[in-house]
């Protein structure tokens, strides 16, 4: 059996789920900031700290990880990430609270509860339909937004300890995660804490980007200290069964490039078949290696090969006069340009549609965020998306660029002009 290279570490950090030393690299994308700490124009001439993003897989458990180098504390402190203002998360939002609603059968006694719950974007749908609501968001200025719009909101991470705290209060019919459960360092007490909080008859639903994705489609920019965790059904499967929880269900969601909607259920609730997807799922997977660490082998070689052909489009654009701007501040951009060395050599400059984000500059690479207005200002020869899950989206919004001969470029899968 090949495997991935061994990590050369004097001590091997152990697995966040099974303990088991990790001794195998998946990628190493060296150093990098913190992808959503922005600098303000006063912090300009001050020293910035960066962390390793080197990505290790787990031999017993399959389990792909970056380690805590940063606390979550850290992290989601001022944390700059509001889900409403991308009308695509929002649409994907309404979508799925009238999809739960139909067929949890929810209603004005029900209870749903978000996990990492943001601006209070997907609850204020339930709360539409007459479901009752709590968000649960640590970072205390995305939750004063929630809280804004009615949602009631508890500023805490979630695990055992709040699930113990709040459950006596009302436990849930129905606890979302969206984009959470890679968010998190310690899974164990995650995972835990959604088996104390939820009802006997309950139902957990939660999205993430699939591992597949991220290999097949050579998305390593969703690298970033954010993501402790890069999840296979076969992994999540077993950290689910090891707290108690039972996965009956799953399907396929276009969000962030293509992720997994898992159901889950207390192991004793037998009212809630194991549909026949579950089996199907686990056989796909074993059938592209995800339970070998061979499938695991090739992927850093696809990355640098990813970055040289980035460079050598954006080369080749500036020695023939061409101008370049950027469209979003994601997390996912900034490990995209740290890791590839693009700084305002390269990209004039970048804007969002987030106010909290305009007037700063993005961290490691100092490219300042501007207002969308800039675009029509300056007329880039070349609008690089970094966001490129929302490209849809974006270029319909920005389609103006095309009058004076502007063309949109996305930089995975692979660097790709659109006219």
């Amino acid at each position: 059996m090949s495997t991935t290279q061994t990590t050369p570490s004097a001590v091997e950090p152990p697995c966040r789920f099974c303990r088991t030393p990790l001794r195998h690299t998946f990628v190493d994308l060296g150093m990098s900031p913190l992808c959503q700490r922005h600098v303000r124009p006063a912090e300009l001439n001050q020293m910035e700290p960066f962390y390793p993003l080197h990505v290790r897989v787990c031999e017993q458990c399959f389990l792909v990880q970056l380690e805590e180098y940063v606390s979550p504390q850290e992290i989601f402190n001022d944390y700059a990430y509001f889900s409403s203002y991308s009308d695509t998360m929002l649409a994907h939002a309404r979508a799925y609270c009238q999809s739960m609603r139909d067929r949890l059968g929810l209603g004005e006694g029900s209870l749903a509860v978000e996990l990492a719950s943001n601006d209070g974007y997907l609850l204020q749908y339930f709360k539409e339909l007459g479901v009752g609501v709590l968000g649960i968001e640590p970072a205390a200025n995305v939750a004063e937004a929630a809280v804004a719009k009615g949602i009631p909101t508890v500023t805490e991470f979630f695990g055992v300890a709040l699930a113990q705290k709040l459950a006596p209060k009302g436990k849930a019919d129905l606890i979302v995660g969206n984009n959470v459960l890679a968010h998190v360092p310690d899974i164990n007490d995650f995972v835990g804490g959604m088996r104390v909080l939820l009802k006997p008859g309950g139902v957990v639903t939660m999205e993430f980007p699939h591992l597949i994705r991220l290999i097949d489609d050579n998305l390593f920019d969703t690298i970033y200290h954010e993501h402790f965790s890069y999840l296979s059904f076969l992994t999540v499967q077993q950290v689910f069964a090891a707290r108690g929880l039972t996965l009956f269900d799953v399907e396929e969601v276009d969000t962030h490039g293509g992720s997994l909607r898992i159901y889950a259920r207390h192991q004793e609730n037998e009212a809630l078949p194991v549909t026949p997807r579950v089996a199907d799922w686990l056989a796909y997977e074993r059938s592209l290696g995800l339970d070998d660490l061979a499938a695991y082998q090739s992927f850093a070689a696809k990355v640098s090969a990813t970055k040289r052909r980035l460079l050598e489009f954006l080369i080749d654009a500036k020695n023939r006069g061409k101008s370049v701007a950027g469209y979003g501040a994601p997390g996912k951009g900034n490990t995209l340009l740290n890791y590839c060395g693009i700084r305002t050599d390269f990209l004039d400059y970048t804007v969002d549609r987030n106010p909290v984000k305009q007037g700063n500059y993005l961290p490691g690479t100092r490219i300042p965020i501007c207002a969308p207005e800039k675009i029509r200002e300056t007329r880039p020869d070349y609008l690089l998306i970094l966001p490129w899950n929302l490209k849809d989206e974006i270029m319909a919004q920005n389609a103006f660029i095309r009058d004076w001969g502007g063309q949109f470029v996305v930089p995975l899968p692979e660097t790709k002009v659109y006219p």
